[in-house]
């Protein structure tokens, strides 16, 4: 049976370099596609098999270049996404709305099996969001241009290679006070990245065409219930304050500064909705594939680089002795 060929987007992240393992180990060739093949290409190379993976260098926008991919490929899978707008063309509308629009057509002219968009859980809510708003609208051109496409709407997506729980644990372990915003309250359902992975393999192999899935973690958790068990899995103890509206848009106002922001008042407000599945769109359970990675367990296994003592920290090196002294 010849190897399906699985042209990727944005495959140097954290889901990309999961997806391409997990590809590959069951016998599906990749394409991936990287703007700077001298950064990137030793990250990628290393997640596959020689024979199964491939590296092209090209401007996302360059459709001539982007073409002649497409005429090789079976499958198109974008994970491109960013969370802030930087200069030089890299801005919520380029990357969200008009790039996935031009992927969808490709998809429909070269006649693919399938094309998977990776989009954001929550956007319908958030209007006053630019970065919910372009999700949205490059949902809704894809959708026309490519009806067969399926959108992925992930909660948080964490793994040991994510910018979330590493950043949050690196900021509790040095700041002796954490901001809360919105008190808190804010529901998450933070999926593993191999439960993503495992449903786009999952949707791929099973020739799955549902126009929206919402992807999900087994569990909801609210803002400071992460930070909460963040804090203990790293054995810390900092006061987590409600911080006051105005307070915190003056100082994502201030972090916007920075060349990649902590915070910025764009994510502040999508901060005031949850993240959780709406119940309006098949979520990732419904389709066959539900989640079985619990949040604590996963961060457990990559949260002693925070810990004192570092690795020596972990179980694996601890006597019975130790043991016994932190039960009691």
């Amino acid at each position: 049976m010849k190897a399906k060929n699985c042209l990727i987007f944005g495959g140097s992240g954290q889901i990309g370099r999961n997806l391409i393992r997990k590809l590959t180990k069951n016998n599906y060739k990749v394409t991936v596609v990287t703007r700077n093949i001298h950064q990137k290409s030793y990250i990628i190379k290393t997640q596959a098999n020689a024979g199964y993976i491939d590296i092209a260098e090209a401007n996302i926008f360059d459709e001539k270049k982007i073409r002649e991919l497409f005429s090789k490929a079976d499958i198109c899978i974008n994970l491109i996404g960013i969370l802030f707008e930087q200069k030089k063309g890299n801005t919520f509308d380029n990357i969200h709305s008009i790039f996935p629009s031009l992927l969808a057509k490709l998809s429909k002219e070269y006649n693919l099996k399938h094309f998977i968009h990776l989009s954001a859980l929550g956007i319908n809510d958030a209007l006053d969001s630019d970065y919910a708003k372009s999700k949205l609208e490059g949902e809704n051109k894809v959708l026309k241009n490519f009806p067969l496409a399926t959108i992925l709407r992930p909660s948080i997506v964490y793994s040991v290679d994510d910018n979330f729980t590493t950043n949050f644990m690196t900021l509790l372990n040095r700041l002796p006070i954490f901001p809360l915003y919105y008190e808190g309250k804010t529901k998450f359902a933070p999926i593993h990245c191999s439960d993503l992975t495992d449903t786009i393999h999952y949707i791929i192999s099973n020739n799955v065409y549902s126009k929206i899935i919402e992807c999900v973690g087994p569990e909801e958790i609210n803002f400071k219930e992460l930070l909460e068990k963040l804090l203990n899995l790293i054995g810390k103890k900092r006061l987590l304050i409600p911080l006051p509206l105005p307070v915190a848009n003056f100082s994502a106002r201030f972090f916007e500064i920075m060349p990649k922001p902590l915070l910025t008042r764009d994510q502040l407000r999508l901060l005031k909705y949850n993240n959780i599945a709406s119940g309006k769109y098949k979520t990732n359970s419904d389709i066959g594939i539900p989640s079985l990675r619990y949040f604590d367990q996963e961060v457990k296994k990559y949260c002693y680089m925070w810990r004192e003592g570092g690795q020596f920290s972990t179980e694996k090196y601890n006597s019975e002795n130790d043991l016994d002294i932190k039960a009691n």
